[in-house]
């Protein structure tokens, strides 16, 4: 293609994409279901280019003021994902100057606004939360998320799926933490592979990963993912569990478990049993009540700990919706937690970095529910013999009382995570 028409075709869909009426990553992929003239590679730059964007967004618009022409086509310009020297082939001479320009200016002359490129309210709330450790996690937040695989151990082993990924050229390294995943170099494409359509590996970040393990399912129990949506985690699930017992994967959006359906195919697994539910009180709870081994719940949240993979949330959230979000994830944990019989494990989790969407309401349950004990996640995992477990928790009086990750430090999407048996 045309350096001047990929070009267009980046300011285009950007066009689209900073409308904030849907998520990113679903109007990316409905631009390119309407247009069917690009190939693998400018597909690439277009969704590359879009996120670049959205990262750098208060950065971006700063310097695009400087520059003429369409407000879309500059931020394309600056956010381009692919070479410099294709990209001077679609611009002016004057472009080219404006941007020289853009290039030359020094972070020290920025705004803090345009470093860390976050709205002023998260940014003050993070701030509050981390102290000087603020700044690494701005920083990680700007960069692309790296793809991780799980292996589904009950088709698999690690070491000859990284041997058969070599195969396909495709580099690998071991996840630190995870003893299930896979980091792979680049972004290849995976489902492509026949490892993946055999089910033998999933995409998934390794904290998410880490939440499966912390729940520590085991051989026939009845066990429930709460809030499963499209089922990564009810699937780690259910490989842990040898596919034995009966793994309940509940969710408020029957869309969202329809997208389970061929990946549950794949993986092999005969113990999974979606059902869509109309609320959290739904009479299928009720049915439920006591019986339960292990529940997780993954409970929605504004998401803001996958900042690197869905950079739009930073600018669609609010304030006001993470306030209405911990009114549904009280309610959310308090009737999950009926599930639970004595002697069973329940899990609250979320992919959001702030504080009030996580230890808060951990706080909050466990002063209102007296026969749910806290168990320390950093002991859960150190029993479980993963590496380094005490480096991933925070919190209580020996820093071990929560799982929370942190991109920054861990190389994962944020996840926080509190544990409790019931008595």
């Amino acid at each position: 293609m045309h350096p001047q028409a990929l070009l267009e075709a980046c300011a285009a869909l950007l066009r689209e994409v900073l409308r904030f009426e849907h998520p990113a990553d679903a109007v990316v992929s409905r631009h390119f279901r309407a247009q069917r003239q690009f190939g693998p590679r400018e597909r690439a730059t277009l969704a590359e280019t879009t996120y670049a964007v959205l990262r750098r967004k208060l950065l971006y618009e700063r310097l695009a003021r400087s520059g003429s022409g369409a407000r879309e086509r500059r931020l394309a310009i600056l956010g381009f994902a692919g070479a410099r020297g294709f990209l001077d082939g679609a611009l002016s001479a004057q472009e080219k100057g404006w941007l020289h320009d853009c290039d030359a200016v020094a972070p020290q002359e920025l705004f803090e606004p345009e470093r860390h490129n976050l709205p002023a309210w998260l940014a003050e709330r993070l701030k509050a939360q981390l102290g000087a450790d603020f700044w690494p996690l701005a920083e990680g937040l700007l960069q692309p998320a790296p793809l991780d695989l799980r292996v589904n151990i009950l088709k698999a082993k690690r070491p000859q799926t990284q041997a058969q990924l070599a195969q396909a050229a495709i580099e690998s390294e071991e996840t630190p933490y995870s003893p299930w995943g896979l980091r792979v170099r680049g972004k290849p494409a995976i489902n492509r592979l026949e490892l993946f359509t055999s089910g033998a590996i999933e995409v998934q970040d390794e904290g998410s990963q880490l939440l499966a393990l912390l729940l520590d399912a085991r051989r026939g129990e009845m066990v429930t993912d709460f809030c499963a949506g499209a089922g990564g985690k009810t699937l780690a699930i259910g490989a842990s569990m040898r596919s034995t017992g009966r793994l309940y994967a509940l969710d408020v959006s029957a869309h969202r478990l329809d997208a389970l359906k061929p990946r549950l195919a794949r993986s092999g697994l005969s113990n999974v049993h979606p059902a869509a539910i109309a609320h959290e009180r739904d009479e299928r709870i009720k049915r439920l009540a006591g019986k339960m081994d292990r529940v997780l719940v993954d409970a929605p949240c504004s998401g803001l700990g996958t900042l690197r993979r869905n950079p739009d949330l930073k600018w669609r959230q609010s304030p006001q919706s993470v306030q209405e979000l911990t009114v549904k994830q009280q309610a959310i944990l308090q009737s999950a937690a009926r599930l639970v019989k004595p002697g069973g494990r329940l899990i609250y989790a979320t992919c959001s970095l702030l504080a009030e969407e996580n230890e808060a309401i951990a706080e909050a349950f466990g002063a209102q529910q007296r026969d749910f004990v806290p168990l320390p996640a950093g002991q859960v995992l150190a029993d479980l013999k993963l590496q380094q477990a005490a480096s991933l928790c925070a919190g209580g009086s020996d820093g071990q009382r929560y799982l929370r990750l942190w991109p920054h430090r861990h190389q994962t999407d944020g996840f926080f995570a509190a544990v409790w048996q019931r008595r």
